[in-house]
């Protein structure tokens, strides 16, 4: 059954950890912005059927021309101002979501390895169970520490999940989570902690290892290798 989804993409960071001289989504990866990378896969994908893209105040412009314009993203029919936190963000593309919206996506706008087949078994498993986040496994082990340093406790690494993003839900779902979430002033550290917190399961999926968030100079560095290593294996 084929479900109608639309996709939050988050990208209202100001790169302040990129080191560079502009906010982080628009750093260009191999050549091609980061969002810009980020939005071609959603616009590909079948079963998203619009895009609401929320960017920095002030920088509507410069991507409605030089992101969305450029790279044909027509999908992405709304452009609108971010918050003062991501959660913020989220909320307010929340508030452009249609009665007819099935599933609601949520993805980072940094990160840019994402593929359509894992948005598509986000909002398949969404539309199940609804609510789905994609996890891989943590290749480190974990500490909790104390307030002066020291180990307090060591988690049992096989316990242990990374989340990503996308993260999909049922659109009801999503929207009494951020509710109930802004009426009790929590912040949580994603969207799928405010849907845990009204006691509703979140399934998960297997994630991919290359899917990651590019925040730093280091991360760059990351995904021009990942680019590199993939188009050397075509």
């Amino acid at each position: 059954m084929m479900v109608q989804s639309v996709a939050i993409i988050v990208a209202g960071g100001s790169g302040k950890r990129m080191l560079h001289d502009r906010p982080k989504q628009y750093v260009p990866l191999a050549g091609i912005p980061i969002l810009a990378r980020t939005l071609i896969t959603f616009e590909k994908t079948p079963s998203v059927g619009r895009i609401v893209l929320m960017v920095p105040k002030g920088d509507r412009d410069y991507v409605r021309d030089e992101i969305v314009g450029r790279y044909r993203i027509y999908k992405a029919t709304q452009i609108q101002a971010g918050g003062e936190a991501r959660q913020d963000s989220v909320r307010k593309g929340l508030e452009m979501v249609d009665d007819g919206d099935d599933i609601v996506v949520i993805h980072d706008g940094v990160r840019p390895f994402i593929t359509q087949e894992l948005i598509e078994a986000s909002i398949r498993e969404a539309a199940q169970n609804g609510a789905v986040i994609p996890v891989v496994p943590s290749t480190d082990t974990v500490k909790i520490i104390s307030k002066d340093g020291s180990i307090r406790d060591t988690l049992d690494r096989a316990d242990l999940r990374l989340a990503q993003t996308p993260q999909a839900f049922r659109r009801k779902i999503i929207l009494e989570a951020y509710e109930s979430a802004y009426q009790e002033g929590f912040y949580g550290t994603d969207d799928a902690s405010l849907v845990e917190r009204l006691g509703i399961p979140v399934r998960t999926i297997p994630g991919l290892p290359y899917n990651v968030k590019i925040t730093t100079p280091e991360d760059l560095v990351l995904g021009e290798f990942l680019l590199k290593r993939s188009e050397s294996a075509i």
